[in-house]
């Protein structure tokens, strides 16, 4: 059978410059503007297309796929207000260095600001959330105007390039001019071979940090989001073992070790609430803050690390380095596993007692978690004990915005996980949209924790006829916003429930019956424990439980959980022991 093309020379060239630059899924949403590259792409024998309506919804969708793949994935649509609905996910991507590739389909220059239907100013319409955008020239059907395609060609091999080796979102913009659907099973343009545009390795000098290193006896180091590196065990065992360092983690920093600081806040809410608490920050101070990964969760290593900050900060990445702590030393343009193989014999381990006195209240923290689970009703928190308690072996999870990965951070899971978030912007609009993404390109077991705000808002990430027969939801209904009780403000001010907590009557089961997902409830932490266990074990059709929680008792349940842990560590008598005096200053 042959294949069949538009025979318009720019929607050819673009769906070939895809398969020669490794884009092998393309995520389309309907249109008629956008008809030569729907033609083009979907019959293509080797790119993978998939049809998601909402454009919004599509963007994120190819986003998750490019967390699974680490490779680009490309979003097509129509011309007008449908590129505009890509915004969130080409910023999440910016942020959060994924290589998304958006193309849109445009009328031609001369049907722009004259008052015709569905047309916008589509070029650079990203500017200022995007690596390169390409905009290219109109051509006609079966033109032989080979200055239009030679600048066609090399606008679009560099905006792919550049989503390749620079990791993050470009655009290409593609005006096209009636007839739109005419086909042709001959290819009729012939593109050269293109050169890799990768650039050139930088060169790094780490005298600066070895010194460091080798002089600082409290050195912490702090990872973020981490998808796609590997880091080597040798590496983990290093810095897991050094009596100098503490290491923080969050979930989705996807590595782990039994000396690893998981839960960051249960260690700093507590400390902000004594009496001692600045020198409990001084005695916490690193004098060498070494990051990698990408975006932290935790807005209170943020403040403390602005307000006590280290001598100098170091962060690896082959891609940037964000200066959140307003104190950047140097940034290392390499991977991790890189970095420490050229600098590990020259690194020495010498003594400390920072991490020994800062384990023994670690530590603590994990006890009187387990103690503070059993002296609680049902909750959101007693809610996610369970569930870290019940997540199965290298189950992928995601984690929705807001209060969802909050909570996550707070928790250790009893066995290997792979966690997600978007934590680019941090947004709770394609949460629902991403997971499925990913769950659609791994077709591994996958969960989404979602809220209810974050779920309704993005429930026509429902809408497509991909979802994996093993994907899941757990959606916690607290019947609004409950992050909004978390915060300061005046909770019982008439407009607060309307217009910060959003407080609603909805639930989910009618969409699930509409989506053919299958769906359970529970409303108590017995009813949780019964149904969870069974919930991971069935993997015949999608299926999602909503667990109801009770609005007004959550922030009240979680904020007491910082209280009872400054209540129950005798903070005093830690930094009177000899352990803190050992520790220099």
């Amino acid at each position: 059978m042959n294949q069949i093309y538009s025979t318009i020379p720019t929607a050819q060239l673009i769906a070939e410059l895809c398969v020669q630059n490794g884009i092998e899924h393309v995520v389309i949403s309907p249109g008629s503007r956008n008809a030569p590259l729907t033609i083009t792409l979907a019959n293509h024998p080797k790119i993978n297309t998939y049809s998601i309506v909402d454009e919004r919804c599509a963007g994120f969708f190819a986003l998750g796929m490019t967390q699974r793949f680490n490779a680009p994935v490309a979003v097509v649509c129509t011309s007008g207000s449908a590129l505009l609905n890509y915004y969130p996910a080409v910023s999440e991507a910016f942020y959060s260095n994924l290589p998304l590739v958006v193309i849109s389909a445009d009328r031609p220059p001369h049907l722009i600001d004259v008052g015709d239907g569905q047309t916008i100013r589509q070029p650079d319409v990203f500017k200022n959330h995007i690596l390169y955008s390409a905009n290219l020239k109109g051509d006609y059907h079966n033109s032989e105007d080979q200055s239009i395609l030679g600048f066609n060609t090399q606008e679009t091999h560099k905006a792919l390039q550049t989503a390749i080796w620079n990791q993050g979102p470009v655009h290409i913009n593609a005006p096209f001019d009636e007839p739109l659907y005419n086909k042709t099973d001959k290819l009729n343009i012939k593109i050269p071979k293109l050169n890799s545009l990768q650039p050139g390795k930088t060169e790094i000098d780490a005298t600066d940090f070895i010194k460091s290193w080798n002089s600082s006896v409290k050195k912490l180091v702090l990872v973020g989001v981490n998808l796609d590196e590997q880091i080597e065990e040798e590496v983990l065992k290093m810095l897991s073992s050094d009596p100098s360092i503490i290491v923080m983690t969050e979930i989705t920093s996807n590595i782990s070790d039994k000396n690893f600081f998981t839960n960051i806040d249960s260690i700093l809410a507590p400390i902000e609430s004594e009496a001692d608490t600045e020198k409990l920050f001084e005695a916490l101070q690193p004098e060498m803050l070494i990051t990698f990964g990408g975006l932290i969760v935790s807005k209170k290593i943020k403040k403390f690390l602005r307000q006590f900050q280290p001598q100098s900060h170091f962060h690896i990445d082959p891609r940037e380095a964000n200066d959140t702590f307003f104190c950047l030393t140097q940034h290392f343009e390499t991977s991790v596993n890189s970095f420490f193989d050229r600098v590990n014999s020259s690194l020495n381990k010498i003594d400390s007692s920072y991490f020994e006195f800062w384990n023994v209240l670690r530590l603590k923290t994990l006890q009187y978690r387990k103690l503070y689970k059993n002296e609680i009703g049902f909750t959101d928190f007693a809610f996610y004990y369970s569930l870290f308690e019940n997540l199965p072996q290298d189950e992928t999870v995601h984690f929705a915005n807001s209060s969802s990965i909050r909570y996550a951070n707070l928790f250790d899971s009893k066995r290997e996980i792979k966690a997600f978030a978007n934590r680019g912007t941090s947004g709770i609009d394609g949460s629902t949209s991403t997971a499925i993404g990913y769950a659609v390109a791994s077709q591994e077991p996958t969960t989404l924790v979602t809220g209810d705000l974050s779920f309704f808002y993005d429930s026509n990430g429902l809408w497509n006829n991909y979802i994996p027969r093993n994907f899941k939801i757990i959606l916690l209904n607290n019947a609004g916003g409950g992050i909004f009780r978390i915060l300061p403000g005046n909770k019982e001010e008439d407009y607060f429930a309307n217009y910060f907590e959003t407080t609603h009557n909805l639930n989910a089961k009618n969409l699930c019956e509409m989506y053919k997902i299958q769906y359970t409830e529970a409303h108590s932490l017995e009813e949780v424990d019964k149904e969870l266990p069974l919930f991971f074990e069935r993997n015949e059709t999608p299926q999602l439980i909503e667990i109801f929680t009770p609005r007004l008792e959550n922030d009240k349940v979680l904020l007491g959980y910082f209280d009872y842990l400054r209540k129950h560590i005798d903070f005093q008598s830690v930094l009177n022991s000899k352990s803190i005096e050992s520790a220099p200053n």
